[in-house]
């Protein structure tokens, strides 16, 4: 199993060029960060990470990931590079199209696509989304993207997006485009996965809920004529569960990201060789 780190970026944490260059010479497959544009002040939706529901603050302050990742790719040459996630209803396809494809190209095909469709209806409203279809509207962009990646004239006519033929440019290194993996335990991400994605990125769920998963996409990919191995299980887990390692593993996970908290330099650092000590034994 691959091992991963997962960090919520602010301008009070380990800077992520720092993480990065550390978390490569430390043996980490990837690394993955978030994505909140902005956090509107009143908001009916409770945070979904949280027991209370209430947002966090370091949510409030997420740095962009692109940004972020594009400077943890001029650090390191092997590490993975990953959004978790991008929250595609905010986005207009051919601006973030655009942005996928130059940290690809720059970091030679290291990037994952991470992506979501969103929790909060009013982020998603103020930032152009139809958040009563926003997984619609997400597998719309989608769409619309691998046209942009894949072809020389790319147009798309579609209910959320439509536009003539254009060029965009560069295309993604990674042919015939980043790993796309959908985040989410609704019912139907199993569907939406086997569909459109290359893999799937529960948040904090149960070794037995991972198994039940993968069983599911096994069964729907048999049915569709797809590999079932084609499709990547990658699963967040706090620092401190380092025992459950084996237990995520045996269930069908292929990737564990190691949860790290907002802290900075020292701590992190701290945080990441104490799980090697205990991984290596």
């Amino acid at each position: 199993m691959q091992l991963g780190v997962f960090s919520v970026q602010t301008e009070y944490t380990i800077d992520i060029a720092v993480l990065a260059r550390r978390a490569e010479e430390m043996g980490f497959e990837s690394i993955w960060v978030a994505e909140h544009p902005i956090i509107p002040e009143k908001t009916t939706c409770p945070y979904p990470g949280s027991a209370n529901g209430e947002i966090p603050d370091a949510a409030f302050r997420i740095t962009d990931p692109f940004i972020a990742l594009a400077r943890a790719s001029a650090v390191t040459e092997k590490l993975k590079l990953g959004t978790a996630i991008c929250l595609v209803p905010e986005h207009n396809p051919l601006h973030l199209a655009k942005r996928v494809a130059t940290l690809d190209m720059y970091s030679k095909g290291r990037f994952l696509f991470g992506i979501g469709a969103g929790w909060n209806k009013e982020e998603t409203e103020i930032m152009g989304g139809d958040f009563e279809h926003r997984w619609t509207q997400t597998r719309e962009s989608i769409e619309a993207m691998k046209e942009l990646w894949g072809t020389e004239e790319s147009e798309f006519h579609g209910k959320h997006y439509d536009f003539p033929a254009v060029y965009s440019f560069p295309k993604p290194a990674r042919k015939p485009h980043p790993p796309i993996h959908l985040g989410g335990v609704a019912a139907n991400v199993f569907k939406r996965v086997v569909a459109w994605g290359d893999g799937w990125m529960p948040y904090r769920i149960t070794p037995v809920e991972v198994e039940r998963g993968r069983q599911k996409l096994h069964e729907l990919a048999t049915d569709a004529g797809r590999d079932p191995a084609s499709i990547e299980v990658t699963v967040f887990a706090p620092s401190s569960g380092i025992d459950l390692m084996k237990r995520y593993e045996d269930a069908g996970a292929d990737r564990l990201l190691v949860e790290l908290r907002e802290t900075g330099e020292d701590e992190t650092l701290a945080v990441l060789e104490g799980v090697l000590r205990k991984v290596r034994g």
